[in-house]
């Protein structure tokens, strides 16, 4: 009969490029299960083990936390067909497919907003001179702060410093 492979905590330490004290931390947290073949002192893990590590690491790569990742392992030990766990890995990850396209959107105002200040600042000579009415003829000028603010359009500036706490979370 063939025994499973087994490794010690070095060997999958180099293996996925994670110190000891990590692994002994996801053993600590559940997420692994050391086999004590060579005594205590000597951890040895399964190739189950090897490929939860990687699992694990996928699952960070994709913004899951390990609090999330130990959810689904409990899932899976619960739900044996996968299923539920497919359903809550599908959830999470259409989460934050959401959240990178709002952050893709925000990078694209912000770089909208950096690109009307290079062309307003190509433009004038005085930093603090606004165009005047040559204003209305600017493709920008829907998103001005001088031209908004002149004409009363606008309480507060917008544009630039949108854009930015979007960017940034602050909004």
């Amino acid at each position: 009969m063939l025994s499973e492979r087994s490794y010690k905590i070095g060997q999958l330490s180099r293996m996925f490029g994670l110190t000891a004290r990590t692994i002994r931390y996801y053993e600590e947290l559940g997420l692994l299960e050391s086999e004590d073949r060579d005594g205590p002192e000597h951890r040895r893990y399964s190739e189950r083990n090897a490929i939860r590590i990687k699992r694990i690491q996928q699952l960070k790569d994709y913004g899951l936390t390990l609090a999330e990742i130990s959810e689904l392992f409990d899932l899976a030990r619960r739900d044996r067909s996968g299923e539920s766990v497919r359903l809550s890995l599908a959830e999470k990850y259409r989460a934050r497919l959401d959240e990178a396209r709002k952050r893709r959107d925000a990078i694209d105002a912000y770089i909208d907003d950096l690109s009307w200040h290079v062309e307003q600042l190509d433009r004038v000579q005085d930093f603090f001179e606004c165009p005047g009415a040559s204003c209305t003829a600017c493709r920008w000028s829907e998103r001005c702060d001088v031209r908004l603010l002149v004409s009363g359009e606008a309480s507060e500036p917008v544009g630039l410093r949108n854009a930015k706490n979007i960017l940034l979370g602050d909004q």
